[in-house]
């Protein structure tokens, strides 16, 4: 499982280390491949390679006639880019996925699980506020929450 949060600087290159706390297990779980790709929220989604391989088997089976299916493959597959772990526990971002998450210098890896999201630092403040406040203002859980205990 990876969680936590961990601010992040992006070289020149555009390549991101990985804390050391994950590297270990990145490379038991896939050898240091991973997969990046793009989030409706304008975040990366960076997966294992075996986690990104059951994801993209449940992507390839959707329905290819609906709209929703097909505009979900088409920027989950369509952008997904195999990346390897360097010896210094790199990765290098291509520039497409750069610009679409906003990235620049200083950056955010959160943990979520399986894998992580990759956030421009000030989007992912921006967001986390919102989140918070959004969460505050609402009492009511939808359905599936209200058994959750924290």
């Amino acid at each position: 499982m990876f969680r936590g949060v961990t601010h992040i600087n992006l070289d020149a290159k555009g390549r991101i280390a990985f804390p050391s706390r994950y590297r270990e297990r990145l490379t038991g779980l896939c050898d240091g491949q991973l997969v990046v790709t793009v989030d409706r929220d304008h975040c990366l989604l960076v997966y294992p390679l075996p986690e990104w391989e059951h994801i993209e088997q449940k992507l390839v089976r959707l329905p290819s006639l609906n709209r929703a299916a097909r505009r979900l493959q088409r920027l989950l597959i369509g952008h997904a880019t195999e990346c390897q772990l360097d010896g210094n526990g790199r990765i290098l971002l291509p520039a497409p996925l750069r610009e679409f998450a906003g990235l620049d210098k200083h950056t955010v890896l959160i943990g979520q699980g399986n894998k992580f999201e990759l956030w421009d630092e000030a989007s992912w403040t921006d967001r986390r506020d919102e989140w918070l406040e959004e969460a505050a203002g609402s009492e009511e859980l939808p359905a599936d929450l209200e058994s959750l205990s924290l």
